[in-house]
């Protein structure tokens, strides 16, 4: 199966089924409305194609259509980074981290949990 690529729209509704588990049109939207100005006909209709691409599943036993997402938020995350490496750092992944870390302060948690790893990384090799 060819993996779906969601646009940046789908990816804020993935966001918040993640998050959710499953949810309504309406509660997706009003989510949606606390960071940006969103029509309810427009969140709605995102979510019919979402449906009809399969990144979302829909339960329509009752009047009201409970969605779940289809994709998982790390096959997602993994998928969209790997072509962002490739295509905006030349294949970098130490490039795309370099660059992450100039930009924002990590917190002290997010500096464990990268040390952590470089760990790991090392007593890989």
């Amino acid at each position: 199966m060819k993996s779906i690529k969601p646009t940046e729209s789908e990816l804020e509704i993935l966001q918040v089924l993640w998050q959710k588990g499953s949810a309504t049109v309406r509660e997706v939207h009003e989510v949606l409305c606390l960071h940006k100005d969103a029509g309810y006909t427009t969140t709605l209709k995102l979510m019919q194609i979402m449906h009809e691409k399969g990144l979302v599943s829909r339960n329509e036993q009752s009047k009201t259509h409970i969605y779940r997402a289809n994709v998982s938020k790390e096959n997602t995350q993994q998928q969209l980074l790997g072509k962002m490496i490739n295509s905006l750092f030349e294949g970098s992944a130490s490039a795309l981290v370099i660059q992450a870390l100039g930009n924002t302060k990590p917190s002290a948690n997010e500096i464990e949990a990268i040390e952590h790893l470089l760990r790991e990384l090392k007593n890989a090799e």
